[in-house]
């Protein structure tokens, strides 16, 4: 015997014949279906006819499954229950509540924001599942650019945007970042002009390059231009040339609440409490992912954006 492909088969003669197998009565059944009879008995009819088998035994005495009407009647009730899943998911994707969210983020953003917003974004998004990347600011920006990913949270000032839009989460101003017994340690606070003639970790020219352009445009406002032994794409890998004593760095102020008895952080008077940074949330403007909008919307509440 042939049966015809399920794809030919309509989803609403299927939910006619599990109704119909529930009550093993037309009438009844009909009635669940809010329909009158006659199209029922029309469409168990037709369903029948796709499958090439018969579903019901008819007789005096009533309505009855037939062997392959048994046969098929649990694949029937997944058949809808898949169904009904992937509508209820399609609706929950078309409003932010479901689906896939790409955050690249830079490895800085471990230190605080990223345990804030993601664990709120999960548990009032739970049917939405995140792809979490480690990423460089640049690899973020081009991420949005080919549309790799949704999100980013990143460092700004950007030198090329590449079409991005952000906003603005931790404003940081700059600190010295010292190894543990440098001269400039034994002192509370420093001028920039105090680290003219050190070694610099600066941020690497292409993949942090708006970190090292802000580093590099202060210096020079200082009076010099920083003298390069090494160069580090992430903050935490600025930060461990440091402590090996390789040279010194300008990192945002939130590095000094890390405890580290390797490392000596240092304000900067000339600096104090200018927002010179920001960790930001950048994204692609006009964006028709709602899950990218219910992201943004969350980070703009915590973080008062």
């Amino acid at each position: 015997m042939t049966i015809s492909p399920l794809r030919s088969v309509d989803l609403r003669r299927i939910r006619h014949f599990v109704v119909l197998a529930d009550t093993l009565n037309f009438h009844r059944a009909a009635q669940l279906l809010h329909m009158t009879q006659p199209p029922l008995t029309v469409s168990i009819q037709k369903l029948e006819t796709e499958l090439g088998v018969r579903l019901f035994e008819r007789s005096a005495k009533g309505v009855r499954l037939t062997p392959s009407g048994e046969a098929a009647l649990d694949d029937a009730r997944q058949m809808l229950h898949h169904a009904e899943s992937f509508s209820e998911m399609a609706a929950l994707a078309q409003s932010g509540m479901a689906g896939l969210l790409r955050v690249g983020f830079v490895g800085s953003a471990t230190h605080g924001l990223l345990q804030r917003l993601i664990p709120r974004f999960r548990a009032g998004h739970p049917q939405v599942e995140l792809l979490l990347r480690d990423s460089s600011s640049m690899q973020i920006l081009r991420g949005l650019a080919d549309e790799s990913i949704d999100v980013g949270l990143l460092w700004t000032p950007v030198l090329d945007a590449m079409g991005a839009e952000f906003l603005t989460l931790q404003r940081q101003t700059l600190v010295a970042a010292l190894p543990q017994g440098h001269a400039l340690a034994r002192r509370r606070s420093l001028l920039l002009a105090d680290l003219q003639g050190e070694n610099f970790i600066l941020y690497d020219r292409t993949q942090a390059e708006g970190m090292r352009s802000v580093c590099m445009m202060l210096c020079q406002r200082a009076g010099f231009v920083p003298r390069a032994t090494q160069e580090a794409i992430q903050i935490q890998t600025v930060l461990a040339l440091v402590q090996t004593g390789l040279g010194i760095a300008l990192v945002p102020s939130m590095m000094a609440d890390l405890p580290n008895d390797q490392l000596v952080f240092r304000p900067l008077r000339d600096l104090a409490d200018q927002p010179l940074v920001a960790l930001a949330l950048a994204y692609r403007p006009g964006t028709s992912k709602p899950a990218v909008q219910r992201m943004r919307q969350l980070a703009a509440q915590e973080f008062g954006g």
